[in-house]
């Protein structure tokens, strides 16, 4: 057994664990083609060649409103694959690192979820991504569980990306206001990871620390705050758009109806992350500003 096995890694956080795990072990890296989820043979077939200490699951699927009409491609990415990783982590004693979602809960009140609060999914998607959950546990396999929310990166298509553009298109916006939650990044995520593997591979974290754990930035916004704010950066950047933020227009659910049901409280309680590992998560602010000084710098593929 050697090194970190990393799947799913032309995504948004496997993009950006490329870059994290990197110094860590030895990092062999699985796309699409290579890792195939879908599989579940070819998945079995290629942890066991690889023999890894650590397997880092970044692939899923992830279209929330298509779920709805292709449950059957959703479960075996979201649930059975996971399965199989949590089966073949458990007989190498391997540790799986997995990533699952806000939309495991119902999103009812409005205070903060913590890990052991009863799950309620509202649509295939969350349903299908909480089976993947219950298969880890159930393995008894060593695991980090790593729930998010609202996730952007510079690499790919973004909420940020897609108001920009709306922005630079249009003289006013309608923006969601009543679904909550921490925009977080791809690069938060991953770099967070890092640090936690780093701990498990130098000895400083066992298997006590095995276990379900919420990871996303510091403080709240809803969808229609996120726009707002990234519209006014924008603009401090000097990027030219057409909308400014004060026609960025609030409107509820309701007025927006899709397919999957979101919750509309996706709020979650890091305590736990933060406690454990020592971390400090930095406020959502932090990285869209980021993601806008790399934008307006022409420096994101």
């Amino acid at each position: 057994m050697s090194g970190i096995l990393l799947l799913g890694a032309e995504g948004q956080v496997g993009w950006e664990l490329q870059r994290a795990l990197a110094p860590l072990a030895e990092l062999t890296i699985c796309n699409r083609a290579s890792g195939d989820l879908e599989n579940l043979d070819a998945l079995r077939a290629l942890v066991r060649e690889h023999r890894p200490d650590i397997i880092v699951n970044a692939a899923a699927y992830t279209a929330v409103d298509r779920a709805e009409s292709d449950e059957q491609c959703a479960r075996r990415i979201n649930a059975e694959a996971v399965a199989v990783l949590a089966e073949e982590a458990k007989a190498l004693n391997a540790w799986l690192v997995h990533y699952s979602t806000d939309y495991v809960f119902d999103g009812s009140g409005e205070r903060a979820f913590r890990e052991e609060d009863v799950t309620g999914p509202l649509s295939v998607y969350g349903q299908t991504k909480r089976e993947g959950e219950e298969a880890i546990l159930r393995s008894g396999c060593l695991h980090l569980i790593f729930r998010t929310s609202w996730v952007f990166a510079a690499r790919g298509a973004n909420f940020a990306k897609t108001m920009l553009r709306l922005a630079s298109e249009r003289d006013e916006l309608r923006v969601i206001a009543d679904q909550f939650g921490a925009p977080t990044s791809a690069e938060l995520i991953a770099d967070t990871t890092a640090q936690i593997l780093g701990q498990v591979l130098c000895g400083q974290v066992t298997g006590n620390a095995s276990g379900l754990y919420h990871l996303v930035a510091a403080g709240e916004a809803s969808w229609h705050d996120y726009a707002s704010f990234v519209i006014e950066e924008a603009l401090r950047l000097g990027m030219t758009l057409k909308c400014p933020s004060d026609r960025v227009h609030p409107i509820t659910t309701a007025d927006y109806p899709l397919p999957a049901r979101r919750p509309a409280n996706s709020r979650l309680d890091t305590t736990k992350l933060r406690c454990t590992f020592g971390l400090t998560l930095p406020h959502w602010q932090f990285h869209v500003r980021r993601l806008l000084a790399e934008l307006s710098q022409g420096k994101t593929p």
